[in-house]
């Protein structure tokens, strides 16, 4: 951060420096922040970052391209469908695999519920870290409905690993529709909840208007994505600059604001929420018929009734669990728009069954930052 006050030795002696984390209630074991203060004021900071590094990008270079999949989950634990997904498209670009309409619509779905969930946790986190703790809760109530569904679609709340290569992991369940389709008819009343108890709350404004600013300029030098860039007045959503899996067939809008402050920030989470809810009402009303993942014997694992009466099929699950499968040499860079901002999964391939690279483009990294 640059200083926003005269540097000199008179004045740092009247400051104070303070460590921020890594064990905070607002940064929860991820992050220290090394503070100067004038008052209130932060004057510099200087971030200690690595507190979650567990060598994710090596790991990948020992695992085969399936196997990466559970990886991904841990990226961000909050939004793993998200890196499902960006992984996934990555390496079925080099595969030049095509993927049927159904799966890509219910990709689509699934990571919309994913970016509710994940705002949630965001509006619910800084509500409680602000004092409105009836906030928190109420949002964590919605989230435990959108973890049970996805409960429902894999047998796991969060690390999921439910979008893989070629598709799918699983059928979607009996009457998944139903269950998402209640979840969508009741969250907007649920936002109206949110709005009335915060966006006129005088406490609320008070602690996040003109607090946190950053202008456009800044954001775009450091790299900064997401709901940072455009509560700055930007309007750069990576669904509608560059459309991947059938983001084109859908019908939203990407909300901004102009003063780049906290208070804008929420208000572009929230009516972000609002917009997901829209696109997965239309996933619901529009979901095509036809498989949920691609044909593909040797790289797409085959249905579990398939290897009970066909030898063809459990030697292609053998092999595709024991071995891998080949990705041809090249290169890709692919991107999706994740809850926090732009996620992007590089991979360089030397032609066999694991990647010789994988690194991994996060939000959080370009917008901490800021």
């Amino acid at each position: 951060m640059n200083e926003t006050r005269e540097t000199t030795a008179e004045a740092r002696f009247e400051r104070m420096v303070l460590n921020m984390g890594p064990q905070h209630p607002s940064t929860h074991g991820v992050l220290r922040l090394i503070l100067e203060l004038d008052g209130e004021t932060i004057v510099r900071a200087e971030p200690d970052i690595g507190y979650l590094h567990t060598g994710i990008e090596k790991q990948c270079e020992a695992l085969t391209y399936q196997q990466v999949v559970t990886l991904t989950d841990r990226v961000d634990y909050l939004a793993n469908l998200s890196n499902n997904l960006c992984y996934a498209l990555a390496v079925e670009k080099l595969l030049g695999l095509e993927i049927p309409p159904k799966a890509q619509w219910m990709r689509v779905l699934l990571a919309e519920l994913t970016r509710i969930s994940s705002h949630l946790v965001w509006l619910g986190t800084q509500a409680h870290d602000i004092g409105a703790m009836s906030v928190f809760l109420y949002c964590f109530r919605e989230r435990e409905d959108i973890l049970r569904i996805f409960e429902m679609f894999s047998g796991q709340r969060m690390m999921t690993s439910y979008i893989r290569i070629g598709g799918l992991m699983l059928e979607p369940p009996p009457e998944w529709d139903r269950a998402v389709r209640k979840f969508i008819r009741e969250f907007p009343s649920r936002l109206d909840e949110y709005e009335a108890l915060l966006t006129d709350n005088p406490i609320w404004k008070e602690r996040t208007q003109g607090i946190g600013y950053v202008p456009l300029e800044q954001l775009i030098e450091l790299g900064a994505t997401g709901p940072l860039l455009r509560a700055a007045g930007l309007a750069w959503d990576i669904r509608k600059a560059e459309p991947y899996s059938s983001y084109d067939q859908f019908d939203f809008e990407i909300p901004t604001r102009t003063e780049g402050d906290v208070y804008a920030r929420y208000q572009v989470r929230l009516e972000e929420m609002r917009q997901s809810a829209r696109i997965v009402e239309q996933a619901l009303d529009g979901m095509p018929e036809g498989p949920w993942k691609a044909d593909a014997p040797g790289i797409v694992l085959p249905d579990r009734d398939k290897m009970k009466t066909q030898m063809e099929a459990l030697i292609y699950h053998f092999k595709i669990v024991t071995e891998g499968f080949p990705v041809p040499e090249g290169e890709v860079y692919q991107a999706v728009e994740s809850p926090r901002g732009e996620l992007g999964y590089y991979i360089f391939s030397d032609g066999g069954t694991k990647p010789y690279r994988v690194y991994m483009r996060t939000p959080s990294f370009g917008n901490l930052q800021a």
